[in-house]
């Protein structure tokens, strides 16, 4: 049995993703996981610290995408400006080539409350990153949490676009759209409400 192999995380990934698709989340097992690779079940836990985590394994550099758009984005950029430029950023990291991917990926979270609750986590930790990123930069409150929390439901929303079936344009394209949408239903609201 081969013990070691360069990129032995993205090796395990890649069979969880394949076994919790076509097997199930629940009936995948650590061991089957590492075993359809050659690996070892002590190696797996060597990478990660449970089977949940090969779904959620690369976080940071999602966060370090949205982190380095931010700083990317103009002193005087408005705080949604900077977090759209977090936005486009991090589109930088789903390719076109990695659609399929996040298309399976999701759809085994989407089948698992557990993991639906991991992704929420996920999100509202990258918001809380995104908006004590604009408060180093000057934003109060409640606008930079406000921004932090819109960009992740205009990230959500373009994300769950993107996967759809059928969809061509980039992420970032797809953001650019949503955040449109949004200011446009932003627009209609009057100041003293209905």
């Amino acid at each position: 049995m081969v013990r070691w192999e360069p990129g032995t995380p993205e090796r395990l990934q890649r069979a969880a993703l394949e076994l919790f698709a076509t097997r199930g989340y629940e009936q995948t097992t650590a061991t089957e996981i590492a075993r359809s690779v050659g690996l070892t079940e002590r190696t797996f836990f060597r990478h990660f610290t449970d089977k949940r985590e090969v779904l959620f394994h690369g976080q940071h550099l999602l966060e370090e995408a949205f982190v380095t758009g931010m700083r990317s984005a103009p002193a005087d950029a408005s705080p949604l400006d900077v977090v759209m430029c977090a936005l486009r950023s991090a589109s930088e990291f789903f390719t076109d080539e990695r659609r399929p991917h996040s298309r399976t990926r999701q759809s085994v979270i989407d089948r698992n409350p557990a993991l639906q609750e991991r992704e929420l986590h996920k999100l509202d930790s990258l918001a809380a990153t995104v908006a004590e990123s604009l408060r180093a930069r000057g934003v109060g409150e409640p606008s930079a949490t406000l921004a932090a929390k819109t960009g992740m439901t205009v990230f959500g929303t373009a994300f769950t676009l993107w996967i759809r079936e059928g969809e061509d344009r980039s992420l970032a394209d797809v953001a650019d759209e949503v955040l449109r949408q949004l200011l446009e239903l932003v627009d209609r609201v009057s100041p003293a409400g209905p």
